[in-house]
């Protein structure tokens, strides 16, 4: 979290984001204290097992929630790339240049494809 820097249109970006979603494995006491000590709403589900013991205010943003798969796809179609799903490249600057050209790879077969 301490290497994020979210971008403003006036002055320098954020350190910390204002929401932060996460699915129910995140669901502990200790990560829903250290956001909100931090300012950060946490929009993470509660476990089927779990009571309101540890915050009895937090209400669930399903919208916002709903906006995580966004991400969530992103990540799983990079890992249909063989290359950058097991980290061939040793070099961080070699795996950064795998990335970029399969974003153009996938803009471009979005640009040209057929169904549009």
């Amino acid at each position: 979290m301490d290497g994020i820097a979210v971008p403003q249109r006036l002055g320098r970006p954020r350190k910390r984001p204002r929401r932060l979603a996460g699915d129910k494995a995140y669901s502990v006491k200790r990560i829903r204290d250290w956001l909100r000590a931090h300012g950060i709403q946490a929009v993470i589900p509660r476990k089927e097992n779990e009571s309101l013991r540890h915050d009895q205010r937090t209400v669930f943003d399903k919208d916002t929630y709903r906006r995580r798969a966004v991400v969530e796809q992103c990540v799983g179609w990079m890992k249909e790339c063989r290359r950058i799903g097991t980290r061939f490249d040793k070099l961080a600057v070699n795996f950064h240049g795998m990335l970029q050209l399969a974003i153009i790879r996938r803009y471009l077969k979005l640009l040209f494809s057929d169904r549009t």
